[in-house]
């Protein structure tokens, strides 16, 4: 009888110690925005209005973290209604045609404390590169439904020429680069 005990303690342990947890990102707390210097002397600021992601992790610190994340293409907004169509077209982003922009993680690891480093596959149009975030992880708190929630602040830069989007190759106008940061808020998964 007490082998059998000491045999059921042993795999309940080992399975709670392989179970994943399922983070969901929580759109109405979470913000995908980008910034790009315009005409070499101010920034233009935009964000994307509809995105998904999750996070599949079976260590409490995250860093055995699966990250998938999508942005609906049709949702940029950059207050100028103008400006937004045009980057929905084929000169940038050719939302008809490529209506998702899709990013997998290939590696999150722990720097120090709260800082971390996500390393991934990004696709834009027709083209995926490999990107790094750097990460700072806010910790988790229980809303006042009793849900637990995990913040990120992720930042990153990519080059826009990169993802074929040829519009300005000169970047005298619109800059090559493009200043990426998400304000993330996910939910954990009951």
């Amino acid at each position: 009888m007490k082998k059998l005990f000491l045999f059921l303690l042993a795999t309940s342990l080992s399975v709670a110690t392989f179970a994943q947890t399922k983070w969901t990102v929580d759109p109405m707390h979470s913000f995908v925005n980008f910034s790009v210097k315009h005409s070499g002397i101010s920034f233009v600021d935009g964000s994307f209005k509809k995105f998904d992601g999750e996070i599949v992790a079976s260590n409490a610190d995250l860093t055995d973290a699966k990250i998938n994340f999508t942005a609906d293409v049709a949702s940029i907004n950059t207050s100028v209604d103008m400006r937004d169509n045009h980057l929905k077209s084929d000169d940038f982003f050719n939302a008809e045609k490529y209506p998702k922009m899709t990013f997998v993680s290939t590696s999150f690891k722990k720097v120090k404390g709260n800082n971390y480093v996500l390393n991934g596959k990004l696709t834009i149009r027709d083209v995926t590169k490999d990107v790094t975030f750097a990460v700072v992880y806010g910790g988790t708190a229980k809303d006042q439904q009793g849900n637990t929630k995990a913040g990120f602040l992720a930042t990153a830069k990519i080059n826009r020429l990169d993802y074929n989007i040829k519009y300005d190759p000169t970047g005298a106008g619109i800059a090559k680069d493009v200043n990426i940061t998400l304000n993330l808020q996910f939910a954990q998964a009951k």
